[in-house]
């Protein structure tokens, strides 16, 4: 029979968390599946805890595409980050919040040591979210950068004094140009994240869409913008763009856009897999996280 291979992905400078991880390792352990960790976190950890030096390192030890599942104990930050390391294998991942808010997260840390047994046991869910696939192209035309997002794409200006100025296309035809400090292109997953906070709209998980919010822009027509999954998306940055650019993904990838530059961006091919242990109601997600008043709520007759 094949080893079950476990990622597990934790904040090494905290000390709550190492201890959650060492609880989830040992349980896996107690259950004949083999706990994994990322290459830059096993150093980190096994100077807290020797325990840590003897486990394997996914891409030396363990193959990329040899996980069956990322346990995560941490943010939303630190989902993402595991949706990184797993992106090649397609693992699906289930996160254990254990910071703040955590909206990608699918159980808090009191529920911690169920959530592992429903791991073990194979007892959970497989949800798959719609990605996005980004390409940046020079004056030329040529792609010299390449990427993806779960969350968001961001153009963003590089410089605080200077606004950047673009254009955005969808699906092949100009739609306006205007001066902003940035373009958020979003997906319904990263619609509570940056989306949020520049005033876009949240989007439920099981609408495929992709949302245009602007930054700061200095135009009437520059309202956020929702279209369908298939559309095509760019964000040309004009040469007479007086600040210099960057493209931000996820908060976690980056790629310094000059004038003329162009962001394409459209669905991925590969969707993001979320481990799920319970059926899902965004909108009890969204009261819970959020914090939302429900004070006189009747119900149904």
């Amino acid at each position: 029979m094949n080893e079950r291979r476990i990622l597990v992905v934790a904040h090494a400078k905290r000390p709550d968390t190492v201890t959650a991880a060492l609880r989830v390792i040992d349980a896996l352990h107690e259950a004949g599946a083999v706990p994994v960790l990322p290459a830059d976190d096993r150093d980190e950890f096994a100077a807290v805890d020797p325990r840590f030096a003897e486990l394997g390192v996914l891409g030396e030890d363990v193959p990329d595409d040899g996980l069956e599942l990322a346990v995560v104990l941490g943010g939303d930050g630190t989902i993402l980050r595991a949706a990184e390391l797993v992106r090649d294998s397609g693992a699906p991942v289930l996160g254990i919040n254990m910071g703040h808010v955590g909206f990608l997260a699918e159980t808090d840390r009191d529920d911690m040591d169920a959530a592992v047994r429903r791991v073990v046991d194979r007892d959970y869910d497989v949800e798959e979210r719609l990605a996005l696939s980004v390409q940046v192209h020079d004056d030329a035309g040529r792609v010299v950068y390449e990427t993806w997002a779960l969350n968001e794409a961001t153009v963003e200006k590089a410089s605080r004094e200077r606004m950047i100025e673009v254009v955005v296309e969808i699906d092949g035809r100009p739609l306006t140009s205007f001066g902003c400090d940035g373009m958020v292109v979003s997906t319904p997953t990263g619609s509570t994240a940056y989306n949020f906070s520049a005033g876009g709209p949240v989007v439920w998980p099981s609408v495929e869409a992709i949302s245009l919010v602007p930054l700061s822009a200095h135009a009437l027509f520059a309202k956020p913008l929702v279209v369908g999954p298939e559309a095509s998306v760019a964000v040309e940055l004009l040469d007479r763009t007086g600040g210099s650019a960057i493209l931000w993904c996820d908060g976690r990838r980056s790629h310094d856009l000059p004038p003329g530059a162009r962001v394409m961006v459209h669905r991925s091919t590969r969707p993001v897999r979320l481990a799920r242990l319970r059926p899902a109601v965004f909108t009890d997600r969204l009261v819970r996280k959020f914090q939302l008043p429900v004070t006189g709520w009747r119900g149904a007759p």
